[in-house]
């Protein structure tokens, strides 16, 4: 058994682990990170298909987050953005329904839209304010609730809430029942509110590879992964094992639980199935939610109206995505895809060519009703723990608490 030394070792190269190895080696701490896949950014990875950029998952980076903007080089990222609101599938047509304090224009196509009555329209621009006007700090402070209950609490009907928030929220947060915490939902929403959701021009992938562009030479081993983690090391499958004065797990929820004997966060599962199209079957930069909860997909996207670069020139490339339980059969789910999204788009979709179906046990830790971001680092023996299970479920919350366990790990070496 061969030995390796290190001051600090990361467990996993996702976006977690490499904000914590960039303020790391930043301060002159020799890290290494251990990566068991052949690629930088866990679950945010982007892969080139026959010239298509298929990101893993229906995925957004939200512009209002702020940690993207204290961590990246948002410029060279080409931000290409979602236009605000939805297009939605109501009685057998597609709706815009549209921030109105954002988006004026679009007050008249809201308020006709199917999706509630006006009363309704008018508590979507009350919650929209009350967002604006608090603080994020003052939202993660207010009562918990299921996000369901939160918005029965704001008196939406049972039609706005099925029609419109539960497929909006199936796709952001993999929460088609709204059983997610009204604070990470109210949370979500508030940035949403304020800014816009895009993608990198080149994929999602761009903003793990970029992060680790920035670490020096050597610090990322590919295709390594740990056994467990034992004294003042780990052990890797092939036998190595690494000695370090601090051991940093930053992998998803399940992992980090069974390495350091944590409580599972819990998982909310995805699949995505992924098509391209000579052509787009509609020209606009909004996202297709299924109001009609006609199912399996809550929501649809094509992703070269908004970045024309994650297709060959000519293509379109449509993402759809099933959160819930994963079927078993893909070929089952590509049928359920394509017969739903048919009867949205006609004998077109019989044409358009599967690229490929991702099942993603984890797309998102499960952040119920006691939702508490900032969770603790250390979990003692030199040892720590970092992730967006131990934050906010997104991007802001990976970044932000890899951040953090830098700090804290800086604050123990130097003590």
């Amino acid at each position: 058994m061969s030995t390796d030394r290190t001051d600090v070792c990361i467990v996993g190269a996702g976006l977690a682990g490499l904000a914590c190895a960039r303020y790391l080696t930043r301060s002159g701490i020799e890290t290494l990170i251990l990566e068991a896949s052949d690629g930088v950014g866990g679950r945010i990875r982007t892969d080139v298909i026959d010239g298509f950029r298929l990101d893993r998952g229906f995925q957004v980076l939200l512009t209002q987050y702020p940690e993207p903007h204290h961590q990246l080089r948002i410029d060279d990222l080409e931000l290409c953005r979602f236009e605000p609101g939805a297009l939605v599938r109501v009685r057998g047509k597609f709706h815009h329904v549209s921030d109105p304090l954002r988006r004026p224009t679009t007050i008249w196509d809201t308020l006709r839209a199917p999706v509630g009555t006006i009363a309704d329209k008018a508590r979507l621009a009350a919650l929209i304010l009350d967002l604006r006007r608090t603080t994020p700090r003052e939202l993660l402070r207010r009562p918990d609730r299921s996000t369901a209950d939160e918005l029965r609490a704001r008196g939406f009907s049972a039609t706005m809430v099925d029609t419109f928030w539960r497929p909006l929220f199936a796709g952001i947060q993999l929460d088609p029942e709204l059983e997610v915490s009204s604070r990470r939902f109210t949370l979500i929403l508030s940035m949403l509110a304020e800014g816009d959701a895009a993608v990198p021009a080149q994929g999602m992938g761009a903003i793990p590879a970029q992060m680790a562009a920035d670490l020096p030479h050597g610090t990322v081993t590919l295709d390594a992964r740990v056994a467990s983690i034992e004294g003042d090391g780990v052990a890797l499958t092939d036998g190595r094992r690494i000695t370090a004065r601090a051991v940093i797990v930053a992998t998803e929820g399940p992992t980090a639980a069974e390495l350091l004997g944590l409580r599972d966060p819990g998982s909310r599962p995805v699949s995505n199935v992924q098509f391209a199209a000579d052509a787009a079957p509609i020209p606009d930069r909004l996202v297709v939610l299924d109001g009609d909860g006609s199912g399996p997909a809550s929501n649809l996207a094509v992703m070269t109206n908004i970045a024309p670069g994650y297709a060959p020139s000519g293509r379109a490339l449509i993402s759809v995505e099933v959160p819930g339980p994963l079927v078993p059969d893909d070929g089952d789910l590509l049928d359920a895809v394509r017969t739903q999204v048919r009867g949205w788009f006609g004998g077109a979709v019989d044409s358009w060519t599967h690229l490929r179906t991702l099942r993603i046990a984890h797309g998102h830790p499960d952040q119920r009703p006691g939702f508490s971001p900032k969770q603790a680092i250390r979990v003692g023996d030199g040892r720590y723990v970092c992730g967006d299970h131990r934050d906010n479920a997104s991007i802001q919350g990976a970044l932000y608490s890899g951040r953090r366990a830098a700090s804290v790990v800086l604050a123990d070496l130097y003590r």
